[in-house]
């Protein structure tokens, strides 16, 4: 600021002082002070103009060698043109501030204005900031990737896009659900498809009295018959608890990702029939009430 009212303070002087060379009649003062000026004038644009040039090309070199550098490490092209932006800004920006120092303006004024302008933008967007940070967080560590189900903040669905700020999940009844990358970069993340194999569990509640080896050789009769689950881990049937009404089985079987909801319905469904032509009881709560 000081240094534009010093310019337009030298500016005032220069025409008042050829409007009194001119009413004085010395003309060869006037083209004196008017050369000066232009020449004063000119040193700066003509500096300002190369250093624009410069930077240019500067900026477009730097550019191509970093574009060069994320596609020989095959960086996926949501961070290749994350980055590209933000190098861009920076390098532009840095250009603006050079270009106005070649003119002859201070700039650490200009800087201190832009540093200020800067804290008052970030404490407006504190919040957008926070997704943005957890937006590339997200995308350099993977925690998941676009395709797989996933579990957090409450959210339980399949991940359809991620976004700078936000991470789009479509649930089990199609509503897609904008969830902020700050919260999704600092809170637990349960990723379903990350591996290759799942491990299903039921748990069978029979009667008591029930032969229990008989139970055990009816479910690992349909495991046998389902090719989809896998004989590695082997699978495990055991007694997990008597409780109050019933001896609950517990079986445990380990399929591919992509089988894990159809074996468990259609398991749920054999079970329930083959005990049933097993003559395998089902329990249900009772109340026994003895008279005194």
């Amino acid at each position: 600021m000081i240094q534009f009212l010093q310019i337009a303070k030298d500016s005032i002087n220069v025409a008042k002082e050829v409007e009194s060379a001119i009413r004085s009649g010395h003309t060869d003062l006037i083209i004196d002070k008017l050369i000066e000026l232009c020449i004063s004038a000119g040193k700066n644009i003509l500096a300002a103009i190369i250093v624009y040039i410069v930077g240019r090309f500067l900026i477009a070199l730097i550019q191509r060698i970093v574009s060069n550098m994320l596609l020989r490490r095959k960086v996926e092209i949501s961070i290749q043109t994350f980055l590209k932006s933000l190098i861009s800004i920076l390098l532009n920006t840095l250009l603006i501030v050079s270009v106005v120092s070649a003119l002859g303006i201070n700039t650490t004024s200009f800087a201190a204005l832009l540093a200020s302008a800067g804290v008052a933008v970030g404490m407006a967007l504190s919040g957008n900031l926070q997704n943005l940070a957890g937006g590339l967080i997200i995308l350099f560590f993977k925690p998941y990737k676009v395709g797989d189900w996933i579990e957090a903040q409450n959210i339980s669905g399949s991940v359809t896009a991620i976004q700078i700020m936000h991470t789009l999940v479509t649930t089990a009844d199609n509503k897609v659900v904008y969830v902020p990358n700050g919260a999704m970069s600092s809170g637990v993340i349960i990723n379903y498809s990350r591996m290759d194999t799942r491990r299903v569990e039921w748990v069978v509640g029979v009667d008591y009295g029930e032969d229990i080896d008989k139970v055990k050789r009816t479910v690992m009769g349909l495991i046998e018959q389902d090719g989809r689950i896998l004989k590695e881990p082997a699978p495990v049937i055991a007694l997990q608890a008597l409780d109050a009404s019933s001896v609950n089985v517990t079986i445990r079987v380990w399929v591919s990702n992509k089988d894990y909801w159809d074996v468990y319905f259609e398991m749920n469904k054999k079970i329930y029939d083959e005990f049933n032509k097993q003559g395998i009881d089902f329990p249900f709560p009772q109340l026994t009430i003895h008279q005194a």
